[in-house]
């Protein structure tokens, strides 16, 4: 049969009202990639569960085709989120698939052009503000309170019922669930997520090894940080919306969440990258956690079956590559020429 989205696929196992009207982009069916060097390195099998793949290139497609079918079922018009990007372009092109308004607020300076970019593309009105990403999350909450509005971020429990999609699906294609899953922690929604997709589909419980950026890293200092700082601009964010359930999934899972310096999680993008997969910096952040543990040997990787979860493409932030990129040599149209530095 052919694919139809995430609704129709796990909508049996899904907290849906009966109103929802489902709008979908087929997001969701993201593969579970193999990488066999990295798995001779630490002597384990490791998968990339590549959210990359989805519509508008991040795992936010999983939540927001739930967010958005309930709004338009529900009736409404118009629909809000904060975002440091990938919220904001997921929740544009879901709502210019159903015909609604779509209003963003961002921390201004603060967001990746890929991801600007998006927004724009699907048709966003996008509202800087001279704050943080907490601070328009506050912002857009108020609003949605006083007015019919619809709140689009993963504090709208229907966000998380999509995104614990991507827990059926990495137990679908493994049989079941794996011994750890390494993920980053921003907002923590999708760590929240996924302890909630494992628990329910009952294929059993991975360790959860969740990673934010050291500048950014809340859940691990103990308290908010007033002004996040991160290259991984996707979990700049110092007061997560659902803090709590992620330290519960990490307790309960027997897991933990760490910090990783930015250098440690560019490092991490380029050692995907060397096996064919491009991610933005923040995705990166899971890998590299599980790097940092296993160095200092807090982890051990060996015959275990671990699943790193990469939340979006590279093309989403794309300056940190272009930036570090030398202007390519000039040369002549002519084969002596292109030989010559081939073999320089």
């Amino acid at each position: 049969m052919t694919y139809q989205g995430l609704i129709h696929r796990y909508g049996q196992y899904l907290d849906l009202p009966a109103h929802i009207k489902t709008i979908s982009l087929l997001e969701g069916n993201t593969p579970l990639i193999p990488m066999p060097r990295l798995s001779r390195e630490l002597g384990c099998e490791l998968f990339i569960k590549f959210e990359g793949l989805n519509p508008t290139g991040s795992f936010k497609d999983r939540g927001m085709t739930a967010a958005i079918s309930e709004a338009v079922g529900r009736g409404a018009q118009t629909v809000i989120c904060a975002s440091t990007g990938n919220t904001a372009a997921s929740a544009a092109a879901y709502a210019a698939r159903a015909g609604l308004r779509s209003i963003v607020l961002i921390p201004e300076g603060k967001v990746a052009v890929g991801k600007l970019a998006g927004a724009i593309a699907y048709g966003a009105e996008v509202i800087q503000i001279q704050g943080s990403f907490d601070d328009a999350l506050s912002l857009v909450v108020e609003i949605t309170q006083k007015t019919p509005i619809a709140l689009v971020n993963s504090i709208n429990p229907f966000r998380i019922e999509g995104q614990k999609t991507a827990a059926f699906e990495i137990c679908d294609d493994l049989g079941s669930a794996p011994d750890w899953l390494c993920l980053p922690v921003g907002n923590a929604g999708n760590i929240t997520s996924y302890w909630a997709g494992f628990k329910q589909y009952q294929k059993g419980l991975p360790q959860v090894l969740g990673v934010q950026a050291a500048g950014a890293a809340p859940l691990v200092l103990g308290h908010p940080v007033e002004k996040p700082e991160t290259v991984a601009t996707a979990i700049r964010i110092g007061k997560p919306a659902r803090g709590e359930q992620a330290l519960d999934a990490a307790q309960e899972s027997k897991g933990r969440i760490i910090a990783v310096p930015d250098e440690q999680i560019l490092s991490a993008q380029r050692i995907l990258a060397e096996e064919g997969v491009w991610v933005e910096p923040a995705s990166a952040a899971g890998l590299s956690g599980l790097l940092a543990e296993s160095t200092v040997g807090k982890f051990e990787a060996g015959g275990k079956r671990i699943v790193v979860v990469c939340t979006g493409h590279g093309m989403k932030d794309p300056s940190i590559i272009t930036e570090s990129f030398k202007s390519p040599k000039v040369i002549p149209a002519n084969y002596e020429a292109l030989i010559g530095v081939i073999e320089e």
